[in-house]
């Protein structure tokens, strides 16, 4: 069992390498520098479970076969520069995509890996956001004669089109999806793995792996499990960056903004969020990631730079590029312009204005979108307290909790549980206690 517990051992099954293969990677990546190494399952097995520290070589091997940076090995801080520990994160790189894919299922796996999977940290994030926006997307070469049978069009149109139908599904159904999504996962990390593949069918593999990792990465967000909703999150923005689709890494990174943001972080978020606008190109990527910068420059109180990203987003909602909208960002229209530009000023103060803009978003959403018409509804509840009109927040915030209640939002409950406490003073008022006491049920 101890071996379960190191991180050289989680960062190795990450990759999918048993311990003969890790110390036969490990010897290749000495060969390809005329060197020699005596790494051998034995030696491994030590590393994982006797607290042998690897010497400076060893560990330099070990790194190239992560693909972790040179200058980001430091032989004395052993096994904390190792992929997944302390926070940190898989570089992106030419050879990253199938270890951040692993490394996002297998902490889904293995929920108790916790101790050294915790939380990746705000400065290893903007980080990598960094070295997102300052490298182009890889070209992606596949080798259809490699290895045997090569992966046809016909198995990845099934792919795609099982992966449309699963992440399609409406939020209750989610809970028996989910599972499939991963399975389907890691069938699209293992042929990308593989390789046996031509370079049309590589990058239609690598949106896949895009697609399918961020669905998962809002549905363990969704149920609170935030540090597999980032690991998903980051796998997918390796993903991206494998396969050259600029666009589709600004989206995961802000959806790793959102979340910072939604974790009171909101510093973080506008460190993601002006890294990822440097690369994002579609007017509408760029519409929701300013949204998105005003919410976090607001919980700030920088009003001017709130209300220029404001701006921004109106702009870029609206303006044409002659190519349709990404499909992740599809749903994004005057409703989430009027409601988050609502709660920005809610923020900044301009209570009044907030509420009447929140009020016009929550009208202008589709019937479709009753997990986003609970949070609005939370929103509305807010700001009818700001303004002190407790009956109205108390008849908002209730009906936010039956959609919640209604199609399975943990997220959108958490919001109304959140906000039940500023009820506190009024007592009395129509529909206060029964909201208090459907939030405590």
């Amino acid at each position: 069992m101890a071996e379960k517990k190191h991180p050289l051992a989680h960062a190795r099954k990450a990759i999918g390498l048993n311990q003969v293969e890790f110390a036969q990677e490990i010897r290749q990546a000495a060969e390809r520098r005329g060197l020699r190494s005596g790494a051998t399952k034995q030696r491994v097995y030590k590393w994982e479970t006797e607290g042998v520290t690897p010497d400076a070589d060893s560990q330099a091997y070990i790194a190239e076969v992560f693909g972790v940076p040179a200058a980001a090995v430091d032989p004395r801080s052993w096994p904390h520069w190792l992929p997944g520990t302390g926070g940190m994160v898989i570089p992106l790189g030419p050879a990253s995509t199938v270890p951040a894919l692993r490394e996002a299922l297998l902490t889904t796996m293995e929920r108790s890996r916790r101790t050294f999977l915790s939380t990746v940290s705000s400065s290893a994030l903007v980080a990598l956001a960094g070295t997102w926006a300052s490298t182009d997307g890889l070209a992606l070469v596949g080798d259809a004669t490699h290895r045997g049978t090569a992966v046809g069009e016909e198995l990845v149109a099934l792919l795609e089109e099982t992966s449309a139908r699963l992440t399609a599904q409406a939020t209750e159904q989610r809970q028996h999806t989910a599972p499939l999504i991963d399975a389907l996962l890691t069938t699209v990390a293992n042929i990308i793995e593989d390789g046996r593949h031509s370079q049309p069918i590589a990058l239609r593999l690598h949106a896949l792996a895009c697609g399918l990792s961020q669905t998962l990465g809002w549905h363990r967000f969704d149920l609170g499990l935030h540090t597999e909703a980032s690991q998903y999150w980051i796998a997918g923005l390796h993903s991206a960056h494998g396969g050259g689709d600029r666009d589709m890494g600004a989206a995961l990174l802000g959806d790793l903004a959102y979340q910072a943001s939604w974790r009171g972080d909101p510093r973080t978020a506008v460190g993601i969020l002006e890294r990822a606008l440097s690369g994002a190109r579609h007017p509408a990527a760029r519409s929701l990631l300013h949204l998105r910068l005003a919410r976090a420059l607001a919980a700030q109180g920088e009003q001017r730079a709130t209300l220029r990203s404001l701006s921004a987003a109106e702009h870029f909602l609206h303006a044409s590029s002659g190519e349709p909208m990404p499909p992740w960002c599809a749903w994004m229209s005057n409703a989430d312009l009027a409601v988050d530009s609502g709660q920005a000023l809610l923020d900044l103060g301009d209570t009044r204005r907030a509420h009447q803009l929140i009020c016009e978003g929550k009208e202008l959403l589709p019937p479709s979108r009753d997990k986003t018409r609970g949070v609005f509804l939370v929103y509305e509840a807010r700001s009818h307290l700001d303004l002190g009109e407790p009956e109205r927040a108390a008849a908002a915030a209730q009906e936010a909790l039956r959609v919640a209640q209604r199609i399975g939002a943990p997220r959108c409950i958490k919001l109304v549980r959140d906000l039940a406490p500023a009820f506190s003073a009024y007592p009395e008022v129509q529909g206060v206690s029964e909201l208090l006491a459907r939030v405590a049920a």
